[in-house]
């Protein structure tokens, strides 16, 4: 039996195939978690009831999409690059997060997903990094892993290829997190959570783009699931 793994779904507003907006997941996200011997679902966002449907998942991916409401941080001005804000999705994302740190449920945070847990345990993010030439968008660059960290020993290495997609990143760490991962430029890349009662990791790229060939980053959905096994 795979173990069950529950995936945020995210909300589209067209999907040709579907003819109607549509709450979706990554192709790429869905299948590196097959691959790993997991059974991936989506779940619908809801604002109720988090930690009882979460009670018969196994593990979590809390994946990618747009940003959190600034105010979620504490932010009372909004940068202009800010897109794609959705109550809903921010409340249940954030809920996730909480739920299943606190329950000790296997998590793998990615990219936005990271964000929120960093802002769930009272972390803030800073809203723009500046442009094209500092932000992280459509690019593929080298990380640097904290030896023995969550994060290495699930990729099996100290140094990756990580590929990115965001303009925001961490700037306050929330409580008790611990930087495990950076870029060339200091952006936090990754997160982990030296008190958690489960088996956790948040990075800040989407390893998902390349899990079919680089087993790095295969590895981060093939411990998630070894976790989520036991």
């Amino acid at each position: 039996m795979r173990p069950l793994i529950a995936i945020p779904a995210r909300f589209s507003a067209r999907t040709s195939a579907l003819r109607h907006a549509a709450e979706v997941n990554a192709r790429a996200l869905i299948e590196a978690v097959w691959r790993a011997g997991g059974e991936p679902a989506g779940i619908h966002p809801a604002d109720t009831g988090t930690a009882a449907r979460l009670a018969r998942f196994d593990g979590v991916v809390l994946p990618g999409g747009g940003d959190l409401a600034p105010s979620r941080y504490g932010a009372t001005v909004t940068h202009g690059t800010v897109y794609d804000v959705d109550t809903l999705q921010d409340t249940f994302d954030l809920d996730v997060a909480r739920h299943a740190l606190e329950s000790g449920l296997p998590l793998l945070a990615v990219c936005r997903g990271l964000q929120a847990v960093n802002v769930a345990l009272g972390g803030t993010l800073e809203q723009d990094m500046g442009g094209p030439r500092r932000e992280h968008r459509h690019l593929v660059h080298p990380v640097t892993l904290e030896p023995d960290s969550v994060v290495a020993r699930a990729a099996g290495a100290e140094k990756a290829d990580a590929s990115c997609y965001h303009h925001q990143r961490v700037d306050r760490l929330g409580t008790d997190l611990r930087v495990t991962a950076r870029a060339a430029d200091g952006t936090v890349e990754a997160l982990e959570l030296p008190c958690a009662r489960g088996w956790f990791t948040a990075v800040q790229w989407h390893p998902e783009d390349t899990a079919h060939e680089d087993t790095a980053q295969q590895g981060l959905f093939d411990a998630l699931v070894r976790a989520a096994a036991r």
